[in-house]
């Protein structure tokens, strides 16, 4: 079971105000660009699911999922509005999580 605490905890340093109850969002278009980070610090699936919780929560962010075993997150976003590198920061940074290496796919 996910901690709604250990969410809201994130959620908030985030600065999105995305709550563990959130209402499901109606489905996105496909992200412009895509992104794969390799992250330290996942220490269970809540620290997974968390980090997912939160990126969902930033405008420009189109899709977000994790994997908890490889320490995985793909993300999706709006090029126009965010980078590799600043998404990269805002998850080294906001969350305490440490990506270890920026994985972009072929587009």
């Amino acid at each position: 079971m996910v901690r709604r605490d250990f969410i809201q905890r994130i959620a908030a340093a985030a600065g999105t105000g995305t709550a563990a109850s959130s209402a499901v969002k109606p489905a996105k278009p496909a992200p412009a660009a895509t992104a794969v980070y390799m992250v330290k610090g996942f220490n269970c699936i809540t620290c997974a699911v968390g980090l997912v919780v939160v990126l969902r929560g930033i405008k420009g962010i189109t899709s977000a999922k994790a994997t908890y075993p490889e320490g995985k997150v793909t993300v999706g976003y709006d090029p126009a509005l965010h980078s590799d590198e600043k998404i990269r920061a805002f998850i080294d940074k906001a969350t305490g999580f440490q990506v270890s290496q920026v994985i972009t796919p072929a587009r």
